[in-house]
């Protein structure tokens, strides 16, 4: 006889076993010892190969309140440094049997939301309904890993109930039940001495025009730093990050009356391959005539000609420790506490300053 296409459930298996269906849940769920019989345990589990009856785990996670998901949001997928964050992050989700959403939100301003309407003919028109991907997270997640949000947008995100744990934001203010940062901050002094020590004394930086505690943390870092060596000069360009953005902020800043800067730090690898473009258009070479650095260690860095220094991150590690963080919050324990060290990688856009050419 062929067998039905529809897919067995645990009534059949219990129709076929001649028991109940709490009689099969305790069966199949190892807890019957004491409850019914070894005979009618396998009684339970010979009917349910026969049917080739498999558990819907899904359906009995959210019974139980836990569906072994968590959510992962980052600001976009523009660059491979975030795809790195969710392949370290879902590896060790993965060895705890949990799965991973990833929700990439573009400037930090969470899911979508209606816009206005116009009406028409004096009767406003209903206002269209745009998907919400977290209208039911609270049944749907165990938790929130989050990566350079905007704290507006974590509300919607979190609820009142889903525990939370932010990466690269402030640890003194965040809303999350534990935060893991990268040490940025040394990171940045590292290149700050590197270039204090080929001799670099009028610095611009380059900054990342992005309202984030990542970016602001980087501006006071590098400033506590140079104010420490006397004779340094510190100037500041804002750009969106993007390659064409920080051209223009560049070729303006370089351009500027007054004595022209000999290195310039980027926020971001980007940024630094903007600056490139901006150096190029203006006749001067790097890093002859301009010392170049970024933020990241992308594989732009290895591209650009000559090689970006630059100040590596390790994505995946980033993302591993914060799913550990994530994973103990759930289970109630306290995450690791200290920041993951970065360092900085010497190539050949960084030198020496030299005298200006005639």
């Amino acid at each position: 006889m062929a067998r039905s296409s529809t897919r067995p459930t645990s009534r059949d298996v219990a129709h076929a076993a001649g028991v109940s269906q709490a009689a099969v849940s305790l069966v199949l769920g190892d807890k019957w010892r004491g409850r019914v019989s070894e005979a009618t345990a396998e009684r339970v589990r010979e009917a349910a190969r026969a049917l080739d009856y498999r558990p819907n785990l899904a359906a009995r996670n959210l019974r139980l309140g836990h569906t072994r998901t968590v959510l992962l949001v980052v600001p976009a997928l523009t660059t491979e440094f975030f795809a790195g964050v969710y392949t370290g992050a879902a590896r060790v989700a993965a060895q705890h049997g949990f799965g991973v959403v990833l929700y990439p939100s573009p400037e930090g301003i969470g899911p979508a939301r209606p816009s206005p309407t116009t009406p028409l003919k004096g009767r406003p028109l209903r206002a269209p309904q745009v998907p919400d991907p977290f209208a039911s997270a609270q049944a749907a997640l165990d938790g929130v890993l989050a990566s350079s949000m905007a704290a507006d947008a974590l509300t919607a995100i979190r609820g009142d109930r889903l525990p939370l744990v932010m990466l690269d934001s402030d640890p003194t203010a965040s809303p999350g039940a534990a935060t893991v940062n990268l040490d940025i901050a040394d990171g940045i002094r590292q290149v700050a001495d590197h270039l204090l020590g080929l001799g670099h004394r009028r610095i611009l930086h380059l900054a990342a025009d992005v309202p984030s505690w990542t970016f602001e943390a980087r501006a006071r870092a590098l400033t506590t730093r140079l104010a420490g060596t006397p004779g340094t000069e510190l100037s500041t360009a804002r750009a969106p990050i993007s390659i064409e953005d920080a051209r223009t902020a560049t070729e303006t800043a370089l351009t500027t009356p007054g004595p022209r800067p000999t290195a310039i730090v980027c926020d971001d690898d980007k940024l630094a391959a903007g600056a490139y473009k901006a150096a190029r258009r203006l006749g001067l070479r790097i890093p002859d005539d301009l010392s170049v650095t970024g933020l990241d260690d992308l594989a732009l860095a290895t591209a650009l000609d000559p090689e970006l220094t630059t100040v590596h991150l390790d994505a995946e590690r980033f993302g591993e420790r914060g799913m550990h963080a994530l994973l103990a919050v759930l289970e109630g324990h306290e995450p690791q506490g200290d920041d993951i060290p970065v360092h900085l990688v010497v190539r050949g856009s960084t030198a020496p300053p030299q005298a200006p050419r005639d």
